[in-house]
């Protein structure tokens, strides 16, 4: 893990312009997830359900291009 992102939210370097963007910030209790073009609403995460979600990512679980 990037020791520089931890405490502010980023975004993947995979993702496009146009604002359709996912943003994380990780912190030492929980995984936050937002959208970047949106201020209100975010998802949390303790840090073994992220775990767990970015294995599924990946194996290909959530690959929707093949679908």
């Amino acid at each position: 893990m990037k020791t520089n992102i931890i405490g502010q939210f980023f975004k993947s370097s995979f993702s496009g312009k146009g604002g359709k963007c996912v943003e994380v910030k990780i912190d030492s209790g929980a995984i936050f997830v937002r959208h970047s073009r949106k201020d209100q609403g975010m998802l949390e995460f303790t840090h073994d359900e992220w775990e767990a979600f970015l294995l599924g990512v990946k194996a290909g679980e959530f690959d929707t291009s093949a679908k």
